[in-house]
């Protein structure tokens, strides 16, 4: 057998072929299956606007309480739960979280059910865990033991692709303190409005 011949190799498959002359420069329309480059690379861009998406505020919160510190949670979440999440629906208004037995629980957060779930649905107010790190479970153990404050969801988003939970630790707010507020925001507008005037 000679040495200074090398045999033909096989040909490439089709598909492999194609990548091949695309980096060469020579294929640049390049499709995959029934789809363009392009078409991915906007399915892409879709994907990522809904990846940092909020599903719901709780506008009511910042009304009745003073918020004194906020905090980034995930929650742990059945599959129909994620779903109906996607869809937008969720709502925080009666929601609260509670420390108990080192861990923290989302409550009265309603989730709808999924539409198009079956048997496996879950229960629109059933109680969530929340995802936390130990330092920041026990500093607000303590903060809501001692100090008279609670938790509140202030808003749920995806990030990442993950569902998240802001909360607040939150002081609530007398009756006085509202007005204040209320007032405060007023004086506010109403100077907004003489500035937009002279303009």
């Amino acid at each position: 057998m000679r040495c200074d011949v090398v045999p033909d190799a096989p040909p490439l498959p089709a598909r492999l072929g194609a990548r091949a002359r695309c980096r060469s420069g020579l294929g640049w329309a390049r499709t995959y299956g029934s789809r363009r480059l392009s078409d991915r690379r906007d399915v892409a861009r879709e994907q990522a606007n809904q990846a940092n998406k909020v599903i719901a505020r709780n506008r009511r919160a910042r009304h009745d309480y003073a918020i004194e510190e906020t905090f980034e949670a995930g929650l742990a979440l059945t599959g129909t739960e994620v779903k109906s999440l996607r869809a937008g629906r969720a709502s925080l208004a009666d929601g609260f979280a509670l420390v108990s037995d080192g861990e923290v629980w989302l409550h009265n957060v309603h989730i709808p059910e999924y539409t198009l779930g079956t048997w496996t649905n879950h229960l629109p107010r059933r109680t969530r865990k929340l995802l936390l790190h130990r330092e920041e479970i026990e500093r607000l153990d303590r903060k809501t033991s001692e100090q008279g404050l609670t938790l509140v969801p202030l808003s749920l988003y995806f990030k990442d692709g993950k569902v998240k939970v802001e909360l607040g630790l939150a002081r609530g707010k007398r009756t006085y303190d509202k007005r204040q507020d209320l007032a405060r925001r007023e004086a506010a507008r109403e100077v907004d409005r003489v500035l937009r005037r002279r303009r």
